[in-house]
């Protein structure tokens, strides 16, 4: 990766005027003896920063936050209001795949009017053609007219046109995720050999863990206002941490205003009245490391799963049980119990709590709903059982995870 910058955003700011009534005519607007009326809209405000040559740099943050009008700032669709964009290289945008196609031609003359579109010359675009179609898996296709393609083919055409212009500076609008599993494999395949070959790669993305495995930098902006600037890891865990916590404000403060309906289901064996048994649970809750209560954890994070009973007479040694399942009703860990663990012991009557400690929560980022249960000392007869009890968000950790849990093991090499 080389020192010099591929990109230099210079204290850029962009404003718009939102129009609350406008004329929609000459006519109109001769004889109307007001001006148009709005206000102004600054979608960016003093951004500075440095794309470095050869890099992956990624633009973070939430819907409305000037990401998308940075982009086209650097590609020269919008000028800036103030400030300059300095870009050394040439730039293929992937802004809106398929632009500049009409409907009415083939899939093989649209290549060439993309391409040339993107300053490629007919003997260049010779060269790529076969490539280009090859990419998109649309061999059978390429001479029908684009207008009976289906969405996924003709974002896949757009996609395989704009990567293969031999781009020196790649802009990506959150479009890599087209068409279909295996087509998106190749997108990514194809993004890393652009990158292996020195390409600069500037893209808008909400999947962070793509920001944290395939970006060396990044920038979190906020209201069209740069928060922070750096390592793609470090801006990824900045921007998340202050998600998290406007999502645990937003949790709390539904929970201090009015209760919504429960959705949790509450029987007993057989259906029968959980009143007749000796114990049944009021209440599960999970915990964070300071022992507050908490919808919303890191993953891997040391959490407590905390289950509230009552106990209408002496029970002995009961077995409390709990099991985390995804929003496909997928049981994915629980606590397990052998006959000769021992249990809670003698519990008197009145109400009590047990605790289960995690020491880190191995569950991917995902909604996760709790059931629970309590049985007598043999696990045989269920005295209570609730489902639904408990929603908990996980949010990522910063490690990259397959599948639904984190295994937590570690690679030995010998050589």
């Amino acid at each position: 990766m080389a020192d010099r910058p591929a990109i230099v955003v210079d204290d850029v700011s962009k404003r718009f005027r939102l129009y609350h009534e406008r004329a929609s005519s000459l006519k109109e607007r001769v004889t109307r003896l007001r001006q148009d009326r709005y206000e102004e809209f600054w979608a960016l405000r003093n951004v500075s920063l440095e794309v470095p040559e050869g890099s992956v740099f990624a633009l973070v943050g939430h819907n409305g936050s000037g990401k998308s009008t940075l982009l086209r700032t650097m590609c020269g669709i919008y000028r800036p209001t103030s400030g300059r964009i300095q870009i050394d290289g040439r730039i293929s945008p992937l802004l809106e795949l398929g632009a500049g196609f009409h409907p009415d031609l083939s899939g093989r003359e649209n290549v060439y009017l993309n391409a040339s579109i993107l300053g490629l010359s007919r003997r260049e675009i010779d060269a790529i053609f076969d490539d280009v179609v090859a990419f998109s898996g649309l061999e059978k296709f390429i001479d029908s007219p684009v207008k009976v393609y289906s969405s996924g083919m003709y974002v896949r055409l757009g996609f395989s046109v704009a990567v293969h212009v031999n781009p020196q500076i790649l802009l990506v609008d959150e479009v890599i995720a087209v068409g279909d599993e295996e087509f998106q494999r190749r997108c990514f395949e194809h993004l890393y050999k652009l990158r292996t070959n020195g390409v600069t790669i500037v893209l808008v993305s909400h999947g962070l863990t793509y920001v944290q495995t395939m970006c060396d930098q990044a920038a979190w902006l906020d209201h069209g206002e740069l928060q922070v600037a750096g390592a793609a890891a470090e801006v990824a865990e900045a921007y998340l941490s202050q998600v998290n916590a406007a999502e645990v404000e937003r949790i709390e403060s539904v929970e201090e205003g009015e209760q919504p309906q429960s959705s949790a289901v509450v029987s007993g064996p057989g259906g029968d009245d959980v009143s007749l048994h000796p114990i049944r649970i009021r209440e599960i809750e999970v915990l964070d490391d300071k022992g507050e209560r908490t919808h919303v954890v890191d993953g891997l994070s040391p959490v407590r799963v905390r289950i509230h009973y009552r106990a209408s007479e002496v029970v002995d040694n009961p077995r409390f049980a709990f099991t985390f399942k995804n929003d496909g009703e997928v049981p994915l860990a629980g606590p397990s119990y052998h006959p000769d663990q021992p249990g809670v012991g003698i519990v008197p009557v009145g109400d009590g709590y047990v605790d289960y400690v995690i020491d880190h929560l191995p569950l991917s980022p995902g909604e996760y709903h709790l059931n629970a249960v309590v049985r007598d000392r043999h696990s045989m007869i269920r005295f209570d059982h609730v489902q639904g009890a408990y929603d908990l968000r996980v949010h990522p950790s910063g490690r990259s995870l397959t599948g639904l849990v984190d295994l937590r093991g570690r690679w030995e090499y010998q050589s």
